[in-house]
């Protein structure tokens, strides 16, 4: 784990509006259709230097109220695409958590660590709940990034 400065960037991509008890269900869950869209609409217009995010953010209240979920990419040419939307990465203080490993449960197992790293009774970091991202460096490969204030 290693807190970083982000600058904020811009991401295009696919939307929807959630809660985490809703994606523990699976005939409320949302985030792995988000994804279906995402890659059956976007993968063909995404180049070999693009990277794909998950990004949360407009967070009713914290980890337990709704909040947005996008899944994007830094590829300006998603703008064209039917559904999609912009947004910026908000700038700001960010600790972020990296795996390797087969897909989705590198990203599954290190959320499972982002989780117990702020839930830990001696934890030294806030979550700001500002904008928190995953971003998918490689088929193997996943960084996530925490606003902290």
């Amino acid at each position: 784990m290693e807190n970083r400065t982000v600058s904020g960037f811009d991401v295009v991509g696919f939307s929807t509006r959630t809660k985490n008890e809703d994606e523990s269900n699976p005939s409320t869950a949302k985030i792995g259709q988000l994804w279906d869209i995402f890659y059956s609409q976007a993968a063909s217009k995404l180049s070999a230097d693009s990277l794909a995010y998950g990004v949360y953010c407009n967070y009713e209240t914290d980890h337990s109220g709704m909040f947005d979920v996008f899944a994007c990419s830094d590829s300006k040419a998603l703008q064209e695409l039917s559904g999609t939307r912009d947004l910026s990465i908000e700038p700001g203080q960010y600790l972020t958590f990296s795996a390797t490993g087969k897909m989705p449960q590198a990203v599954i197992d290190l959320w499972a660590e982002v989780w117990n790293h702020f839930s830990a009774d001696n934890c030294e970091h806030t979550r700001a709940y500002t904008t928190d991202f995953e971003c998918y460096k490689s088929a193997n490969e996943v960084e996530i990034s925490i606003s902290i204030k």
